[in-house]
């Protein structure tokens, strides 16, 4: 039986870079955006949030996944990548509703806001 508050409003993948790496996450970000009506929630070069280190941050709907997951699959570059869902449990969707692509990243998810804040929903 589905729940009605597992409702999920689109998804958010995290590609974690170093300073080495920026500049393959930057390239990411320009073929993502190039091949999908994604939006690029930006880059953080220091923590943020449960993102112990520097991540890009992009945005996509539920029927955008079947196509962008696939393709950071292949695109990756070797990094490594968190996709998770926006449902009305953000520390549910950061751990056991996650999926990673490449080594996880421990997380700090005590500091989670239980819901998320419209800026961080897919506008399409």
């Amino acid at each position: 039986m589905h729940d009605q508050s597992n409702r999920i409003s689109g998804y958010h993948a995290h590609v974690y870079y170093a300073s080495e790496t920026r500049p393959a996450a930057e390239r990411l970000a320009a073929s993502i955006a190039e091949n999908f009506a994604v939006e690029i929630g930006g880059f953080f070069d220091e923590p943020v949030g449960p993102h112990p280190v520097a991540n890009l941050q992009i945005i996509f709907t539920t029927a955008q996944f079947a196509n962008v997951v696939p393709w950071l699959m292949q695109s990756r570059d070797g990094l490594d990548v968190l996709i998770h869902p926006l449902t009305d449990d953000s520390v549910r969707d950061h751990a056991p509703q996650a999926l990673w692509l490449g080594t996880p990243v421990p997380l700090k998810l005590h500091g989670l806001r239980p819901t998320y804040r419209p800026e961080l929903l897919p506008t399409a």
